[in-house]
């Protein structure tokens, strides 16, 4: 007689599937910690070699590069009027101290930027310019040239233009170096000038260089909606609630207080999640050209806190992509905040939570503040 093979009953196959559940919810989470540690781990990486590389920018040139070429020598062409010139950003300057020499190569510095011979080195992607949390398969600003597509590089690492503007402009490290005019409006200040380590009073170990900034979520061009706390809020650029934190409507050289820089940043900490995005996909979208009035392009400002919504300033209204009286904000998709790299070349994680005061003190560089590490 055949003895009768016993299988496993309906309830403990239940009872395993549960079991094999219940150990996948708890692997998952250990799973992508390591995943975004290794990322993040990268991403620190990324900035030490742009500090390494800026390092050794000061060796060579005694200061820090300037944020843009402009203008440049081909910028002053018939109808082009000061605010439309465009320069190269701080990035080509580097390129020789980033192993990126034949990108570097390939420019041709007597013409703008935006010249179609530029193509070849405007598309180039650095690895190194893009954070591993960041898609690899950005193409944001398209070019046709002779039936080819070109899709201009992006940049997740931008340079600190400054701390508040209504406290004072242009206090960062990778700064303009000459007044400037968009549209109707001249930008002018004493602090407008190269950077070197002398100039950096405050100590490099408490100045920030470097930090990252989230690419635009749409191409360029794009009419699409943003909201601050949707998907694509820290991509995009909002309109500040409060006015007029900067310069006065009597004259650009008028400052206002440390609590108007307060109130701005508040209004655009707590912008109405129905609050429509002024400029949808200009963040960051190309990492050749740059104008000292375009800030989002390869510059973040130490004004609002870490990962909260780009927002231009009414001052800057004929401005796009964040004005210098704006607030570019250091964003990134780090839980909890973002990577900085420090003017003597080392990269701390910066919280969210960091005190405004603070987040201030670190971008500028002759403030006088005095800051403990442990209070970021």
């Amino acid at each position: 007689m055949t003895p009768k093979r016993r299988g496993f009953t309906l309830i403990e196959l239940l009872v395993v599937i549960a079991i094999i559940a219940v150990l996948i919810a708890l692997l998952l989470p250990a799973v992508q910690a390591a995943r975004e540690a290794a990322r993040r781990s990268q991403c620190v990486n990324n900035l030490k070699q742009l500090g390494l590389a800026a390092q050794n920018y000061v060796s060579s040139n005694n200061v820090f590069p300037p944020q843009t070429s402009w203008p440049t020598a081909a910028a002053n062409v018939t109808g082009n009027t000061l605010g439309l010139q465009w320069g190269f950003n701080w990035y080509y300057s580097i390129f020789p101290f980033l192993e990126q020499t034949p990108i570097y190569n390939a420019v041709n510095f007597n013409l703008t930027p935006m010249d179609y011979s530029q193509l070849t080195a405007a598309s180039s992607k650095v690895a190194a310019l893009l954070c591993p949390d960041e898609s690899s398969n950005l193409q944001l600003y398209p070019v046709t040239l002779n039936g080819n597509t070109y899709y201009y590089a992006p940049s997740n690492y931008v340079g600190n233009y400054g701390g508040p503007a209504a406290i004072s402009p242009y206090n960062g490290t990778i700064i303009p170096e000459y007044n400037l005019e968009v549209g109707l409006t001249t930008y002018s200040g004493n602090n407008l000038q190269t950077i070197g380590i002398q100039s950096i009073t405050d100590g490099t170990s408490n100045t920030g260089l470097f930090s990252e900034r989230l690419i635009a979520g749409y191409p360029y061009g794009t009419s699409a909606t943003v909201y601050p706390n949707g998907t694509n809020g820290l991509r995009a650029i909002f309109t500040g609630t409060y006015g007029g934190a900067g310069p006065s409507s009597v004259g650009l050289g008028q400052l206002t207080t440390s609590n108007t820089a307060l109130l701005f940043a508040q209004g655009c900490n707590s912008l109405s999640s129905s609050t429509v995005s002024m400029y949808p996909a200009a963040i960051g979208i190309e990492m050749i050209a740059g104008n000292p009035g375009y800030v989002g392009l390869s510059s973040y400002q130490h004004w609002t806190a870490p990962n909260t919504p780009p927002c231009q300033n009414s001052i800057d209204a004929i401005v796009g992509y964040v004005g210098p009286y704006g607030a570019a904000s250091a964003n990134s998709l780090h839980p909890g905040g973002v990577n900085m790299c420090f003017a003597d070349g080392s990269v701390h994680f910066v919280k969210n939570s960091v005190n405004l005061v603070t987040w201030w003190g670190l971008g500028s560089r002759a403030g006088g503040e005095v800051i403990s590490s442990d209070s970021y």
